[in-house]
């Protein structure tokens, strides 16, 4: 068999991440009336966070491959 994670995993994992992503956006959006200034932010702040996620998880995938 192949060495390192299975495919279903990452593919679960990146799906969930992007999940993650859409849930702080959709929580920026409705925190404010419509994409204000605070929803700029969170806009903002979804991005990073799902930046730092995806390389989170990049990082950990790439460990488990040895």
């Amino acid at each position: 068999m192949s060495e390192g994670p299975d495919a279903r995993l990452e593919a679960g994992i990146a799906i969930l991440s992007t999940l993650v992503f859409i849930a702080i956006l959709v929580a920026a959006g409705t925190m404010s009336e419509g994409f204000g200034e605070t929803g700029a932010y969170g806009v903002v702040a979804a991005v990073v966070v799902f930046i730092l996620v995806m390389a989170g998880v990049g990082y950990w995938l790439s460990g488990k491959q040895e």
